[in-house]
């Protein structure tokens, strides 16, 4: 009994271990499964766009808050006094100088030059007359015909009659200036403003507006850098104009380009700071008196700056910091000192070197040590 039960107990470990060697050798998948488990290093990376960092040369700013100003800014009013007649242009138009805008009623100014005309023509036939008589008496006094006194009289009559031409001469063109005054033009080119007297409107010297006229190309900007930055100013100004871009609020990129233009002779006491102006062109005529603008003086250069793009740059309660691709491939934070920005990179002061290659993205992805796995690499610029 105990024989048989020994042979059955054999006859199964047999089975067994042939059941055990057929799983391994028809399925290899099932034993490898612990092997897969466990987690490649290469397949853990995380990929990394990276840049190198390079030397280059970049300009150094002041920036600050502005305001435009018009060069010239002038109300249009009249010399003559009369009904506006017509208003040649609608309001808010832009006029080039010495285009009509509007005319006064000029009749009676015409009839002044009318009579003017008549009163010279009147002189001139009595000058005329007194030349003829002087003319005639020469040759009688010096035949002894005429006598002296009478020739005197003829020849102060002549100069009396050449004065009240003069006089007449000067009345016309005192009549025309009068008449040319009817008509309003515009003393430059620039933007009309809203009509200030309608037609048939009695206007009179010194006293009625009709309208308003600004010049728009060029304009100025005006900002009030600190007394600090006088001494760079000054520099810059030593070595040539100094270039200005101006930027609208909520603009990364300058749309107006001129030149600093203008700076005061002396420091407001309260405040610290002093006027300066720049001069804009501004020939699609989209900048306008009184609009609140950021200017940008280019003061100087700093060469061989590092620059990184802005997006390498993260920020924590230690300071800004950038990761850089060690050689082992792990992300290396080095804590940074930043400099001035140029377009979408920034120069970097401390903290990194030339040839580095910093990771620009993925940065929410990665820690201190983090294996990654660098993108082929692309140059600052």
């Amino acid at each position: 009994m105990q024989k048989w039960k020994f042979s059955v107990i054999a006859g199964i470990s047999v089975i067994a271990g042939a059941v055990a060697v057929f799983i391994t050798e028809r399925s290899p998948d099932l034993v490898s499964d612990s092997a897969r488990a466990t987690p490649n290093p290469a397949m853990m990376a995380m990929p990394v766009p990276v840049t190198e960092i390079v030397k280059k040369t970049i300009p150094i700013y002041l920036e600050y808050s502005a305001r435009t100003d018009a060069i010239r800014h002038v109300a249009l009013q009249v010399k003559v006094a009369g009904y506006v007649e017509q208003q040649h242009v609608a309001d808010g138009s832009d006029v080039k100088k010495g285009e009509l805008l509007y005319t006064i009623d000029p009749r009676d100014f015409q009839a002044a030059l009318d009579s003017a005309k008549a009163q010279l023509q009147r002189d001139s036939a009595a000058l005329d007359y007194a030349r003829a008589n002087l003319s005639r008496g020469e040759s009688l006094a010096q035949s002894g015909y005429l006598a002296k006194d009478t020739f005197d009289q003829r020849t102060s009559a002549t100069r009396q009659a050449q004065a009240a031409l003069a006089m007449d001469e000067a009345a016309v063109h005192t009549a025309e200036i009068n008449l040319s005054y009817t008509q309003i033009r515009a003393p430059f080119s620039g933007r009309l403003g809203r009509n200030q007297a309608s037609i048939g409107t009695l206007v009179t010297t010194g006293s009625s507006t009709l309208n308003t006229l600004v010049q728009l190309d060029p304009i100025y900007v005006t900002f009030n850098p600190s007394e600090a930055d006088l001494a760079t100013i000054d520099q810059a100004r030593a070595k040539g104009n100094i270039d200005a871009d101006v930027f609208l609020p909520g603009e990364g990129k300058p749309r107006y380009s001129g030149q600093l233009t203008f700076l005061d002779n002396s420091v407001d006491r309260s405040t610290g700071t002093i006027i300066a102006r720049a001069t804009i062109a501004n020939a699609d005529l989209t900048l306008l008196p009184g609009q609140y603008v950021r200017i940008r003086l280019a003061v100087s250069e700093q060469p061989d700056a590092l620059m990184v793009p802005q997006t390498a740059l993260g920020s924590s309660q230690l300071g800004k910091y950038v990761y850089v691709v060690s050689k082992d491939n792990k992300a290396d934070l080095r804590l940074v000192s930043l400099g001035p920005s140029d377009g979408t990179l920034i120069a970097i002061e401390k903290g990194v070197a030339a040839g580095d290659r910093v990771i620009s993205g993925n940065l929410q992805k990665i820690g201190p040590g983090s294996l990654v796995l660098p993108l082929p690499p692309q140059k600052a610029n």
